[in-house]
């Protein structure tokens, strides 16, 4: 795919991700214990992927970006009546995109030096 295309499926994910973080959601918590956690992991983990390849951007930037969006969500869920703001789902988000960032820093081949 080429950027443009990854620039707006970026795009309409934000989009699609932001509006489940707002809706309330009943039943689902019942699966197991921290599902929320993983989800948020999840989400963020693939928001990563997608943004690496959106967007030509320094990792730290990446990273960056994505806690803070992650602290928006949290301030957007402590404002709305029937969710709560967490410390936990910010750290699961902050965890998902920096376990991307670190799988692609370990297994992405450096070039070699001509130097040596």
């Amino acid at each position: 795919m080429t950027r443009r295309v990854y620039q707006a499926v970026f795009l309409l994910s934000i989009v699609a991700f932001t509006f489940l973080f707002a809706k309330e959601i009943k039943g689902a918590a019942n699966l197991f214990p921290h599902i929320d956690k993983v989800a948020h992991f999840g989400i963020f983990f693939v928001l990563a992927v997608i943004m690496d390849k959106a967007f030509k951007l320094p990792l730290y930037a990446q990273v960056l970006l994505l806690a803070g969006y992650g602290a928006s969500i949290e301030i957007m869920q402590d404002a709305l009546p029937y969710r709560q703001a967490s410390i936990g789902d910010f750290i699961a988000d902050f965890a998902g995109a920096a376990s991307y960032f670190l799988l692609r820093v370990i297994f992405t081949p450096r070039k070699k030096n001509p130097y040596d």
